[in-house]
């Protein structure tokens, strides 16, 4: 009783804090602030935590889709959350699309092909995870209907300085924010994906 109690614990917190992070993810202060540094960071991060909870899930029932539910699971929370921040008087001009689902659906796909082997799944599925969901939150961006217009508009209260942005200096130090969030993605993703597996043998 007490791993399946932690089991859903764990099902719980994980989806709730992925919820947490995609609601700054094209955010308009984080976007016209920080514009493609932001969207790296939370690429990345979305990418971490959908792969831990995912991998978790799909290992601890064996079962190959479970990673596709897990993945909608932390759709109907966002949606929830951003439709209580947007009743809240919170700026919101865009949905949030359910770009995790591809991501997890490759996840099971390598589960089912590898005959559920572990290894296969901490390798390729954590590259295709890392490499493929940056690419699909690009369409969150795109929803954004004016970022600028919608800061103006909003205007931001006065931020503490550790909250203060730094310009990001885009173009300087890489060009392309997909690239880099899906290389990083896919280096990291693995490593939260043998992560996820192990969490089932503590």
């Amino acid at each position: 009783w007490l791993r399946r109690c932690t089991h859903y614990l764990f099902i719980v917190v994980v989806a709730v804090n992925s919820t947490l992070l995609t609601i700054n993810a094209g955010d308009y202060i984080f976007y016209t602030d920080w514009a493609w540094t932001s969207y790296t960071v939370f690429s990345i991060s979305q990418t971490l935590m959908l792969i831990v909870g995912a991998t978790y899930y799909l290992t601890f029932t064996g079962v190959p889709g479970t990673a596709t539910y897990y993945a909608l699971i932390m759709t109907v929370y966002t949606w929830i959350a951003k439709a209580a921040w947007f009743s809240l008087g919170y700026p919101y001009d865009f949905i949030v699309v359910p770009v995790w689902l591809p991501s997890a659906m490759l996840l099971d796909l390598v589960y089912w092909a590898t005959k559920k082997n572990k290894h296969s799944l901490i390798l390729f599925g954590g590259v295709l995870v890392g490499m493929s969901l940056p690419l699909f939150n690009m369409v969150n961006l795109i929803t954004v209907a004016d970022p600028p217009e919608t800061a103006f508009k909003y205007p931001r209260p006065t931020l503490p300085p550790y909250m203060t942005p730094i310009e990001p200096q885009v173009g300087k130090f890489y060009n392309s924010p997909v690239a880099l969030g899906a290389g990083a993605g896919a280096v990291l993703a693995c490593t939260f994906a043998a992560l996820g597996c192990k969490l089932n043998t503590w």
